[in-house]
């Protein structure tokens, strides 16, 4: 567990740090804001859609094997993109990079979950927590310190770092596989293109793509429903528990996504902060948020899943509610504040994960625990897609929190105001789903 964390921080910083240095990317290759975008774009496709791909291909073939494929992969489009010439040859670079990492947050769902009993696996979901903690609060810093003091192509030879640990990894991980069965390689390309469609409708804000996706999507279903061995049995998707839950989970995803994403925006545009600044308020919660996350495993190994998710539903109202009244006035508040959110989010991710992968039978444990992390995706996305476009809007004159201090940061606090009903919402829907779960079931 801990050469997993290792390897996530790294899988974690590459998603992230090259935000900051977009515009130098921009300037460089002479290029437009809109098209280097698609170096984000394309990797958090590719990425997305890898976690469920390598989540189906772990029920048959060996963990170690995939992490061998996945971290070589990596390591090359880490290599491409070093020594790119052309912005094209960015691109592939990160893609290629995004078909290896991806590999790594499938591992993260998995291994938890087949490896540790349910009594022990909320301390190891706790451990990759703090991998994702540690990788979120470091790469900006990391990407702007090698920035100032080198060149930005130098932030593709920290991906090279997770081939440390693939030694450790064939040794420790056993050879189990699942039982022979072929690939659906059409149900596969089906979802795939779906995911896609869906991911550069919601990055592009356009339709074309959404009507693409949904087109795509029916015939995916039309596939799993008549195929032999299709790529996802549909029983999965009859699981209520499993179904309930992954709706829960995209609720509580783009709650967590919307807060790193918003935070920047407001303490910039009110507070006039730079993006170091901005990294150094942000970096507190996240460091929190990763000391805390084993505690909070181990609590819910000891107290059950309804309480830590109870516990941090009420650490991210807080959070949000707060931000709502304070937003635009001192950051050394906001920095306080976001630690309740950063660590009710990281309890959440604990609590979200080991709940799902109860529903799970042993042989559903990959894909089912792949879709769980396709979905956080395409759960941050939409959530990005919609603040962004309630920043642009910018109704500053309603504002939904009566108490708001500061007048020029109504949009934000109307932002905030929202979550803070959407933590409401998660809770209540959380109580449905575990009275579901633990409902007796009458034996004759």
């Amino acid at each position: 567990m801990r050469v997993l964390a290792f390897t996530l921080v790294f899988s974690v910083m590459n998603a992230s740090m090259f935000n900051v240095v977009m515009p130098t990317i921009s300037k460089e290759f002479n290029i437009g804001a809109a098209d280097v975008t698609w170096l984000l774009t394309g990797y958090m496709i590719v990425y997305a859609v890898g976690s469920v791909v390598y989540g189906k291909l772990a029920d048959k073939y060996r963990l170690k094997d995939l992490l061998t494929f996945g971290l070589i992969f990596f390591a090359l489009g880490s290599v491409v993109g070093l020594f790119a010439s052309e912005f094209w040859m960015m691109v592939v670079g990160r893609v290629l990079q995004a078909a290896g990492a991806a590999v790594i947050p499938a591992t993260a769902m998995i291994v938890p979950v087949r490896y540790f009993s349910p009594e022990k696996r909320g301390r190891a979901l706790g451990t990759t927590a703090i991998g994702l903690s540690l990788g979120t609060a470091i790469a900006p810093i990391v990407a702007g310190l090698i920035t100032s003091f080198g060149s930005w192509r130098f932030l593709f030879l920290l991906s090279l770092f997770p081939l440390i640990a693939l030694p450790f990894f064939r040794k420790y991980l056993d050879d189990y596989r699942g039982e022979a069965q072929k690939i659906d390689f059409i149900g596969g390309l089906l979802l795939s293109g779906t995911v896609a469609m869906l991911l550069l409708s919601i990055s592009q804000g356009n339709w074309l793509f959404a009507v693409i996706g949904v087109i795509l999507l029916i015939l995916f279903i039309i596939r799993i429903r008549t195929a032999a061995e299709p790529f996802i049995q549909p029983k999965l998707f009859s699981n209520k528990q499993y179904s309930f839950g992954l709706l829960i989970a995209f609720l509580a995803t783009g709650l967590s996504f919307g807060l790193p994403y918003v935070t920047p925006q407001f303490l910039s545009a009110l507070n006039g902060l730079s993006p170091a600044l901005i990294g150094l308020i942000m970096f507190p919660a996240a460091i929190c948020s990763a000391l805390l996350g084993r505690q909070g495993g181990k609590l819910a190994d000891r107290r059950g899943n309804p309480l830590l998710v109870y516990i941090a539903t009420t650490l991210i109202f807080i959070c949000f509610v707060s931000l709502s009244i304070v937003v635009g006035i001192s950051p050394y508040i906001v920095l306080f504040i976001l630690i309740f959110g950063n660590v009710g989010q990281t309890f959440m991710q604990i609590a979200m994960s080991n709940t799902i992968s109860r529903t799970l039978t042993k042989d559903q444990v990959g894909v089912g625990m792949g879709l769980f992390s396709l979905l956080n995706f395409i759960a941050g996305a939409t959530a990005t897609s919609i603040i962004g476009k309630m920043i642009e809007a910018n109704h500053g004159s309603v504002h939904l929190n009566p108490l708001a201090i500061y007048a020029d940061g109504y949009v934000f606090s109307n932002i905030f105001s929202i979550q803070a009903l959407l933590a409401i919402v998660i809770i209540v829907l959380y109580y449905v789903q575990s009275r579901i779960i633990t409902r007796p079931t009458i034996s004759k």
